[in-house]
């Protein structure tokens, strides 16, 4: 083996497909054993198992090895894989979704321990994830971002159609995947002309993708796919009314071709489907869930109108969907001078963990007022959580959205059911509203989009 990677040269990485997994005394001595040189067989990267959790991932890609990188297995190729790894976990995702968003965060961790530039630097984690299967490709790339890259196996020989696998896993820049193929290059009459063929194929793939993100967007479409629960809400909104596509003059003064009236979720049937689609994007939030999968709030505090109903049925979705039992809280415009008094109900905030539900941000204003009021009774305000993020600029002459500059100035992350670049994807992939629409919301968020 050392012999094979001493002949291959320094300029190509060299990947070892070990499928390593063990405590983290174990998993140190084979990451010297794959690493080291000359003790090792000075590799440059790993494929791990990651069901034994961070310690057994970590000394592969932290330490003395913060500079190596690894892949770990999520959804593999062989049919066998669905015996583990395609099980639903009964919180909205299947166990490889669950590795992949996992996959994530533990290459943050990684990047944060060593104290780099998690902004600046790749991604040390990657996923193996089987080219045979094209949705699974599709949701790991979902679960995990558009920075990590896939290795998918499974082209050639075992039967893997390489356009279906590009489209599934690569991101909108038409990069993020190896694709390995062995059998299907070394049994072939000519290796050098199936290496070739195999090439133009995957690059022919790549400039597809490109090609159809380039051309809904001048810049780019969203690296963020339409998840199940989003497509839902955006139909149902639809459905309702709430949602409308056409001409409507904003209190901005600009003419928006769509329009959203969360008032319109008035009924049982509306807000119980509203709830369990915040309940599903709070429980994807890679911000509001940690790397176990617990919530980072203590409680739910709906402000005064229209989230004291919000906040109520989300809360209760949290626990029905997911079994999350947290506190909820409201506040009163004006305080109550009888019975329990003051002007906050519910729960008790002070020194808790507290999630903002809300609407939409328009200005940032009632936001603003609440993280105020929160911070002043002892609390600590985490995040806030809305239906629809605009992703536009406050105006022409300041680049940064509402949202954005909420989640800038009270440093909490706002997480959203949807935003414009989701409603955007949303209407490429549904025939049914017209290219007329499409193309409108898409020169919309041309010249108004952040």
């Amino acid at each position: 083996l050392r012999k094979v990677i001493s002949a291959i040269p320094p300029s190509i990485p060299t990947l070892l497909d070990v499928k390593r997994g063990d405590i983290g005394s174990t998993a140190q001595a084979y990451a010297e054993a794959c690493y080291d040189d000359p003790n090792g067989v000075n590799a440059d990267g790993v494929t791990l198992s990651p069901l034994m959790g961070w310690d057994s991932v970590a000394p592969f890609i932290s330490g003395t090895y913060a500079n190596k990188g690894a892949f770990v297995l999520c959804k593999t190729s062989n049919p066998g894989s669905n015996d583990l790894l395609a099980l639903n976990l009964g919180q909205g995702q299947t166990l490889f979704e669950k590795i992949a968003s996992l996959a994530q965060a533990w290459s943050d961790r990684a990047i944060t321990e060593s104290n780099s530039d998690l902004g600046a630097e790749p991604p040390r984690l990657g996923l193996v994830v089987g080219a045979t299967d094209p949705d699974a490709l599709s949701k790991a790339r979902s679960a995990c971002g558009s920075k990590m890259w896939i290795l998918a196996p499974g082209v050639g020989a075992q039967g893997g159609d390489l356009d279906a696998a590009c489209r599934a896993g690569l991101n909108s820049s038409g990069t993020g995947m190896l694709i390995p193929v062995s059998r299907g290059i070394s049994r072939a009459d000519d290796p050098g002309a199936k290496a070739k063929e195999l090439k133009e194929g995957i690059n022919a793939a790549r400039q597809a993708v490109i090609a159809t993100n380039g051309n809904t967007c001048h810049s780019v479409v969203s690296e963020q796919s339409v998840a199940p629960y989003q497509r839902e809400f955006l139909e149902f909104s639809l459905d309702l009314g709430v949602l409308k596509f056409g001409s409507f003059v904003l209190k901005s003064g600009r003419t928006s071709p769509y329009f959203f009236n969360a008032g319109l979720f008035a009924s049982g049937a509306s807000l119980y489907r509203l709830a369990k689609a915040y309940a599903a994007s709070i429980m994807s939030s890679k911000d509001l869930v940690d790397e176990n999968g617990k919530v980072v709030f203590d409680v739910i505090f709906g402000p005064a109108y229209k989230g004291i109903s919000l906040g109520a049925v989300v809360c209760a979705a949290l626990f029905h969907d997911y079994g999350v039992d947290v506190g909820f809280a409201y506040d009163r415009k004006e305080a109550k001078d009888h019975g329990e008094g003051g002007k906050l109900v519910g729960a008790s905030m002070e020194n808790k963990r507290v999630l903002v539900v809300d609407d939409v941000i328009t200005a940032g204003t009632a936001i603003r007022q609440s993280n105020d009021m929160l911070v002043k009774i002892g609390a600590k305000p985490v995040g806030v959580s809305i239906a629809l993020d605009r992703a536009e600029k406050r105006s022409l002459d300041d680049p940064v959205s509402a949202v954005q500059a909420v989640a800038r100035d009270l440093e909490i992350p706002v997480v959203s059911i949807v935003s414009l670049p989701q409603l955007q994807g949303f209407l490429r992939d549904s025939p049914n509203y017209g290219a007329e629409v499409l193309d409108q919301v898409t020169e919309y968020r041309s010249k108004y989009g952040v």
